[in-house]
């Protein structure tokens, strides 16, 4: 693998870490909260310290060859252990219970990680290896056993983890599921990260060469399974927030008809102030809602009854269900209202009643979608004008 393939999976982590940070900071005395922190942060990690490049920055730092291989079986080691500690915290449970759980996992994987540096220093690794120090000392005495702690420790976590999000996934529904199954398949393709490993480091053993299963399979594993696992970690927390931001963006675009509309009654003013770039879906959808509730109060003298009846009828007769004419009557009523507004015009000769009001405010993206769609609005614009008092009286005039 390039360094590329180790350090762009942990930018890609610690961008989710950056993102939660705020909340991780704010919340740091939830067990569940710190556990999110510190997989995001030792996922990355562990990728870092895994690159070739840190690995030899490492060694040559410490001085002492292969120092960092010990490293990164402590950072993988502490992964393993956060996850299980995430697990125990976000399935919850009686607190007596979730902490005597939390309790035995953070004991076991302290004692592993120390088995692992005593075994470390009781062995001897003088030769520097940066790619294959699992199968090149695979034979060699208290490094072969460190190499083996480590990832049953790491398959343990994993067949753990796995089966207690599958059983988890079958009980619940939604983005909590959607999460859990993706976890599940994580822990799978890190189940499958150190099984190869194992598989190599046993073939050394009965003098077979299966180092390619450790130096360049596993690594690809891994640079899927840490960033899936995160993704099912992250997916109940950030995808409810997701789909409400992309709901409420979607329904600001469905508003922008009538939003355009209401504008042009009042050139040079805005129906509501500035909204700023970096603004959520949510506070523009707010600020477009309000600012169209505005514009209808301003057409409020304008919005005549006959021309919506009038539209109402020619969408009928054009074949539009009863509930489609009905929208096709508010928007040409809107339409005609924004026009005489705009060019000063008199108030409306039957202006609509309350109740008629009302019912128009309270349907604004389907008056939106008449406004952009519907065939009576523009049929019953030609009679508009003709319906203003002004016009009236000149045809009353002209009688006489």
């Amino acid at each position: 693998m390039e360094s590329s393939d180790y350090y762009i999976p942990a930018l890609a982590l610690w961008a989710c870490l950056a993102v939660r940070l705020p909340g991780l900071l704010r919340d740091w005395r939830d067990p569940l909260v710190r556990s999110v922190g510190l997989v995001i942060a030792l996922g990355g990690a562990g990728f870092v310290f895994a690159a070739p490049p840190t690995i030899a920055a490492v060694n040559d730092v410490s001085g002492v060859p292969n120092a960092s291989s010990l490293l990164v079986y402590v950072i993988i080691s502490a992964f393993s252990a956060s996850c299980l500690l995430l697990i125990v915290h976000w399935r919850g449970g009686p607190p007596a219970y979730v902490r005597r759980v939390s309790r035995r996992w953070r004991i076991a994987y302290l004692l592993i990680i120390a088995a692992l540096i005593v075994l470390f220093a009781l062995g001897d690794a003088p030769e520097e290896r940066r790619t294959d120090f699992d199968t090149h000392y695979a034979s060699e005495p208290f490094i072969a056993e460190m190499i083996v702690l480590y990832l049953l420790a790491h398959m343990t976590a994993a067949v753990v983890t796995t089966s207690l999000c599958w059983r988890w996934a079958l009980q619940v529904h939604g983005w909590l599921r959607a999460g859990l199954v993706v976890l599940c398949a994580g822990w799978l393709l890190n189940l499958s990260f150190s099984s190869l490993k194992l598989a190599a480091v046993s073939a050394r053993w009965t003098g077979s060469d299966w180092d390619t299963l450790s130096t360049t399979f596993s690594p690809l594993v891994s640079a899927v399974a840490a960033p899936c696992a995160t993704v099912g970690f992250l997916l109940p927390l950030i995808g409810p927030r997701a789909a409400a931001s992309l709901r409420a963006f979607a329904a600001c675009r469905r508003l922008g008809a009538l939003w355009r509309e209401l504008s042009s009654a009042a050139p040079g003013v805005e129906l509501t102030g500035p909204v700023t770039w970096y603004a959520s879906p949510r506070v523009r959808l707010t600020r477009r809602e309000a600012g169209i509730q505005d514009g209808l109060s301003l057409i409020r003298p304008h919005l005549d009854d006959t021309v919506r009846a009038r539209a109402r009828a020619a969408a009928t007769a054009a074949g539009a269900a009863p509930e489609e004419a009905a929208l096709a009557g508010d928007a040409a009523m809107v339409h005609a209202a924004v026009r005489a507004t705009r060019d000063g015009h008199p108030a409306a000769s039957l202006v609509a009643t309350d109740a008629s009001v009302a019912a128009l405010r309270a349907d604004l993206p389907g008056l939106s979608r008449a406004l952009r769609a519907s065939p009576g609005v523009m049929e019953a614009l030609p009679d508009s004008n003709a319906l203003s008092p002004t016009t009236v009286q000149d045809g009353e005039r002209s009688r006489t």
